[in-house]
């Protein structure tokens, strides 16, 4: 009996929102995100993180929060059977900067990658393509049609309360099954947003799917701000992630429940040229109400 190798690595999703766009750190121009061998010498796996996150791409890590490990057998189909690599993901959240490692880190848009997800300003007209491929995959197998719409409408809004941002992860993987992704390996039809390498497309969808969630139930929102912002500069990030627009007085409304910023007696001109206050996060309250947080209203415009 051939015993299977397994080869640990620790791969990073690091995200930032630069004029009102999440963006996400890639490497090998765009095509990856960084990973890289954890070494026995590290006193823990988010250690061993931080570490080969600076060291590869010149950015200090701040708040990284483990994601999930993906060791399935078939993540590399040409790869040795006999050797399983097994990598542990993080979720990381900075203030984008130049970044000057080894392995020529650069930020990219994460709607790049995710074209149908980001519903600022339409209903993005790629939708249309997507859902008619997804019609055609659910009808080519008669015995597994009803499940397979089932999903599709559950995952794309056709039912119940209509789209979810938090479902971002379903559509990607349903997406593969129909191999409407170049990552499926026999791609079906024009292949919709930019392709990664192995199963590294499915990794950033599970760490936005996370992030658009966690924004609803702990402040992690801040850890992308400046030192002091306007509550429009607030709820733009909080709308670039969730690629939603949200309903400004419901939005403002409920920062001010969850007391969770001060103003700092400052203002600044906002684009319109209109002085806005300037707010900062009350971290002395983080620990207090860490299950707290700022709340995603759902209400659109």
């Amino acid at each position: 009996m051939v015993s299977t190798l397994a080869h640990a690595e620790l791969i990073a999703v690091l995200v930032a929102v630069t004029d009102e766009e999440p963006r996400v750190m890639t490497v090998r121009l765009g095509d990856a995100l960084p990973s890289g061998s954890f070494e026995s010498d590290h006193h823990s796996l988010q250690a061993g993180l931080r570490a080969w996150i600076e060291n590869k791409t010149g950015h200090p890590a701040g708040y990284l929060e483990q994601l999930y490990t993906f060791a399935d057998r078939d993540r590399e189909p040409s790869s040795d059977p006999n050797t399983r690599r097994i990598s542990i993901s993080y979720l990381g959240l900075v203030r984008e900067q130049s970044a000057l490692g080894s392995d020529r880190p650069q930020w990219l848009g994460w709607y790049e990658y995710f074209p149908w997800e980001d519903h600022r300003d339409r209903r993005p007209p790629v939708l249309d393509a997507i859902i008619e491929g997804l019609d055609e995959w659910a009808s080519s197998d008669s015995e597994q049609h009803a499940s397979r719409r089932h999903r599709i409408d559950h995952a794309f809004g056709r039912v119940g309360p209509g789209w979810n941002e938090d479902l971002a992860l379903q559509r990607y993987e349903l997406m593969y099954e129909a191999c409407l992704v170049a990552e499926c390996g026999r791609l079906r039809g024009p292949g919709f947003g930019r392709a990664m390498a192995g199963d590294h497309r499915r990794i950033l969808a599970t760490g936005i799917a996370r992030l658009r969630a966690k924004i609803k139930y702990h402040p992690v929102v801040f850890e992308l701000m400046p030192n002091s912002f306007t509550l429009l500069g607030l709820q733009q990030t909080v709308e670039a992630l969730a690629g939603l627009r949200l309903h400004k007085p419901n939005f403002r409304r409920q920062v001010d429940q969850q007391e969770l910023i001060e103003e700092t007696g400052e203002i600044t001109s906002e684009t319109r040229g209109r002085p806005a206050k300037l707010f900062r996060y009350r971290r002395s309250i983080l620990e207090a109400r860490a299950l707290a947080g700022s709340r995603l209203p759902i209400a659109r415009d």
